[in-house]
């Protein structure tokens, strides 16, 4: 396999990946792991409506950083520029979930701040769950990683917190591009991608799990998250790396561990998917969580369009028009999954509790 084909396949099993992990913990989001047994039975599936799924703001961020990753390749700060012109309009279309510090930046966004002014105070996921695709991007160049994950978190979050939890996932998928197989190699770079006692009790943490083998549940739970994970990005991210490093090339091994931690199970199968998928590639993904997908008028098909684009720009280096797409669909389908998040929260409100 050239280089080009890798870069493809890593890419596609990231977004897709991404979008499956997504879809897969959204029905679950808040609950904890004894109401997600006791709610459903069996294995993980979609069960969104009707037997399928449908994606979040962790999959569309993903896919926004990827499409002004095509337009900018080169310069961090025009990337800013041009994701922050597409979650300004995103927020616009009246998105379900999202965050509360996205939304405080969106709306400034729009009241006029800059790009570099929008952000706001917090340590929420955001950065992360988008973080993965400017990692595999740009596997072979530190310093430019590193300066395109600080653009993409400053802004919508300012706590130094958000970007080393950031910066921790996509140095995870820039190994995974680089074909390292060692866990130790990962390990070794992991400190160097925050400072302060917090963050390096998190990573000595993290080894002796991994060294003792420990379920995921139970690391989780050696968090203080038994009740679900939070959205705290000190939680969501270690227990996502830990899950995809214990359960190595193993897509639903991984993805599944992760979700039945309960909590905030969307952004953690989000990022979960997008580092085993990278891994595993799209033949890798479970093809009844895959077929499973039920999303317009961003499909599984643009995903596949912006994962092979995006190899071609890596490759050559030249910026690109985004994927295009069906953009005034988007509202209507919004409508839609707005309809089906309001059924589920009222189902909720009956047993089994």
């Amino acid at each position: 396999m050239n280089e080009r084909d890798h870069l493809e396949r890593c890419f596609a099993g990231l977004l897709l990946g991404t979008a499956v992990g997504d879809a897969l913990g959204l029905p679950a989001e808040g609950l904890s792991p004894e109401r997600i047994r006791r709610r459903w039975k069996g294995d993980w599936r979609m069960r969104l409506t009707f037997g399928r799924g449908m994606v979040s703001d962790d999959t569309e961020h993903a896919f926004f950083v990827g499409q002004s990753l095509l337009e900018s390749p080169t310069d961090a700060r025009r990337f800013q520029s041009r994701l922050a012109r597409r979650l300004r309009w995103w927020f616009l279309a009246l998105p379900a979930g999202v965050g509360l510090a996205t939304a405080r930046a969106c709306l400034k966004l729009w009241v006029g701040f800059s790009a570099e002014r929008s952000g706001v105070f917090s340590a929420g996921n955001g950065p992360a769950m988008r973080s993965a695709i400017l990692g595999g991007f740009f596997a072979d160049d530190t310093e430019r990683r590193r300066d395109y994950v600080r653009a993409s978190t400053r802004l919508t979050h300012t706590d130094p917190r958000a970007e080393t939890a950031a910066l921790a996932v996509a140095e995870a998928a820039a190994g995974i591009v680089r074909q390292e197989s060692e866990a130790e190699e990962f390990l070794a770079r992991l400190p160097a991608c925050g400072t302060g006692e917090e963050w390096l009790g998190l990573c000595g943490r993290l080894r002796e799990a991994l060294a003792r083998k420990d379920p995921v549940p139970d690391f989780a739970t050696s968090l203080g998250l038994q009740r679900g994970v939070t959205g705290y990005a000190f939680h969501t991210v270690p227990v996502a790396l830990y899950a995809w490093l214990r359960h190595p090339g193993d897509f639903r091994r991984a993805l599944t561990a992760a979700l039945d931690c309960g909590g905030d199970t969307d952004t953690v199968g989000a990022i979960v998917g997008a580092l085993a998928g990278a891994e595993a590639g799209v033949e890798g993904i479970p093809s009844d969580w895959l077929d499973g997908l039920c999303e317009w008028p961003r499909t599984p098909g643009t995903f596949r369009l912006l994962a092979a684009r995006l190899a071609r720009t890596k490759e050559e280096g030249q910026p690109q028009p985004g994927v295009r797409y069906c953009w005034i669909g988007v509202p209507l389908r919004n409508m839609f999954f707005l309809a089906i998040i309001l059924a589920h929260g009222l189902r909720r409100t009956l047993p089994p509790y």
